[in-house]
């Protein structure tokens, strides 16, 4: 599960300020660590779900949790 990640909010904001503070805060953070700079670390695609009931928030939950396990 290198190349991507999945998280599960209840956004107080809109979802492109969200996702944008993430990934600028994140890519800043991981650079230092890697010791680079002028290199992109995120990709610009975000593929977004609503979740409508309880029921689904579930299933997305233990999609969640299963996903690295089944990527080993």
């Amino acid at each position: 599960m290198s190349n991507h990640v999945h998280v599960l909010l209840y956004p107080h904001k809109p979802l492109r300020e969200v996702t944008r503070a993430v990934k600028s805060t994140s890519a800043r953070q991981a650079n230092l660590i890697l010791g680079r700079s002028g290199f992109r670390f995120w990709q610009d695609e975000c593929y977004d779900h609503w979740v409508r009931d309880s029921k689904e928030f579930d299933r997305i939950v233990r999609y969640i949790e299963a996903n690295p396990v089944r990527a080993g």
